[in-house]
């Protein structure tokens, strides 16, 4: 693997809390939704297990929350997934300023 290849490789599906994080500012969404979204919006398709794991974590650490709507959980970020949002914004354009 070349080092772009590394670089674009945990920079995508070794970050997915960050897409995932992206889609649900946008809107709420079920977990079911969140590998069609993601290979939509950013050129990357997670595999179909991957989502609701970070989910569980983001949700364990207060970036996400949930309910049950109907037979599937919805999924809503929390302004704490906000502010680590921006920290991601700011992270990555200290980075291109640097480049």
């Amino acid at each position: 693997m070349t080092p772009f290849e590394r670089l674009k490789k945990y920079n995508t599906k070794g970050n997915l809390w960050i897409y995932i994080l992206v889609l649900l500012k946008e809107e709420a969404c079920h977990g079911w939704d969140f590998p069609s979204a993601v290979e939509k919006r950013f050129g990357f398709r997670p595999g179909k297990i991957t989502p609701y794991r970070v989910l569980y974590t983001l949700e364990l650490e207060g970036f996400v929350t949930s309910k049950q709507k109907e037979r599937r959980r919805m999924y809503k970020i929390t302004k704490k997934g906000i502010k680590e949002l921006e920290k991601v914004k700011d992270f990555y354009n200290n980075i291109i300023s640097i480049l």
